[in-house]
């Protein structure tokens, strides 16, 4: 996908030009609306990038175009150009084969004044809209011990956050690094709101008509207002379970679309520096329900893989657990019902962060309490990235997420490849 992005003139996103800024990522996202903002999607390719390594755990480097069947939707697709990327440093980037080269904007920030060009960079980028204290508490120990890997050579990095309160800059420094790790808080509070329903919950309420959703939410509102007679006042009890669930699915859907505009930002002005380039987004995952986010997600990968930016996560949950807590009120849903939702719930967090790794060729960290490995497996790039680029001309922009699925004529190797991509409908003129 071909992206072209027109700001208005007054808004200026010095966010993510990795200097201190001194708005939030969500009050840019609510200034641009209001000023207008214009995103023009011409849809005409896809670009998947694929990662190939041997039993081993080591890098394949030498497919070919022949090599590689794409599926789309079980459907077999011809791969309208190839690429291999050796993400390996300075000349690795200057030596890398393309048949069809995009040149990133113009507009993208300058690469950092050093008298010694960065063999890497590095940008941590924390979640802190979706965080929780404790998980952000134990990503802050390890992101600060993770800098000593980070920082060899010429490498620099800058530590960002979602929300924009944290932002250190391009730097080698790293006392400058660690004290803006240290700075890091969560945006949101963890009051127990009552009924607490969540963006997902909501989104099952609201948009799926989901019964099980809304019986819990249900026996939240009788649980938190005792005074509430559930023989003659449960249609006020649902009233109030539909208006948290309103206000839940609001927020959410903002909360994801700002966190969709820093990635997305961030990749963009990451594009002309030099060197091999990683984004490492730290996060507790945030569910992707509602069409606008997929569309995002889809933009993302697609901007990344066209620009050589390598995207890889972290799930600062760590080993989660999906059992019931003691706080859970069982006392309209059943157990087994319950305990599943929440269980589809906290899977649906941590699939945007495989998503977008296994789309840009990164690597994603999750189900394990050892986030120092985790940081430090992730510092690492692949070394070799195929780019397979897909002609959109012929599929229906009918506003569907596409199933993808890539193989190679070679026993023995596992693969790692974008799972899908979003078709928007195209966009009608208005009068």
């Amino acid at each position: 996908m071909n992206v072209r992005v027109q700001l208005h003139r007054g808004l200026v996103l010095c966010c993510l030009t990795f200097v201190p800024c001194p708005h939030s990522t969500a009050q840019q996202a609510k200034e641009a609306q209001d000023a207008g903002t214009r995103i023009e999607v011409n849809v005409n390719r896809v670009l998947v990038p694929v990662v190939v390594r041997d039993k081993q755990g080591r890098a394949v480097g030498d497919l070919k175009k022949e090599d590689f069947q794409v599926f789309d939707n079980d459907k077999p697709r011809t791969v309208s150009a190839f690429t291999v990327e050796r993400r390996g440093g300075l000349e690795a980037n200057a030596a890398a084969s393309h048949e069809s080269a995009a040149q990133p904007p113009a507009s993208a920030i300058a690469a950092p004044q050093s008298p010694l060009l960065p063999d890497r960079i590095l940008v941590f980028l924390f979640d802190d809209m979706h965080m929780s204290f404790e998980d952000l508490a134990h990503a802050r120990k390890a992101g600060v011990k993770a800098l000593d890997g980070a920082l060899t050579g010429s490498n620099m990095a800058a530590v960002v956050s979602t929300s924009g309160k944290t932002n250190s800059g391009l730097t080698r420094d790293r006392a400058k690094l660690q004290a803006a790790i240290m700075s890091l808080l969560p945006s949101q509070t963890d009051k127990a709101d009552c009924p607490n329903i969540d963006y997902y919950q909501a989104d099952l309420m609201l948009n799926k008509h989901d019964a099980a959703a809304g019986q819990d939410a249900l026996a939240q509102v009788l649980n938190c207002n005792p005074g509430i007679n559930p023989q003659t006042d449960l249609p006020a009890a649902a009233r109030l379970a539909e208006s948290a669930a309103r206000r839940a699915l609001a927020i959410g859907s903002q909360d994801v679309q700002a966190t969709f505009a820093t990635i997305s930002e961030i990749v963009r002005r990451m594009a002309p520096l030099p060197g091999q380039r990683t984004l490492i987004l730290v996060s507790s995952g945030f569910p992707i329900v509602e069409q606008e986010s997929r569309t995002a997600e889809s933009r993302i990968m697609d901007l990344a893989a066209q620009w050589n930016v390598t995207v890889s996560a972290l799930d600062a949950r760590a080993l989660y657990t999906t059992a019931l807590m003691a706080s859970d009120d069982t006392h309209v849903v059943p157990v087994l019902t319950k305990g599943e939702f929440r269980a589809n719930a906290m899977k649906a967090a941590e699939n945007v962060m495989a998503e977008l790794a296994d789309g840009t060729g990164g690597t994603f960290f999750h189900n394990s309490n050892d986030l120092d490995a985790g940081f430090n497996a992730l510092t690492e790039a692949p070394e070799v990235v195929y780019v397979l680029e897909l002609s959109l001309d012929n599929v229906k922009p009918d506003g569907t997420y596409h199933r993808l699925k890539v193989q190679v004529d070679r026993d023995g190797l596992e693969l790692q490849a974008r799972r899908g991509y979003f078709m928007p409908k195209p966009e009608r003129n208005k009068k």
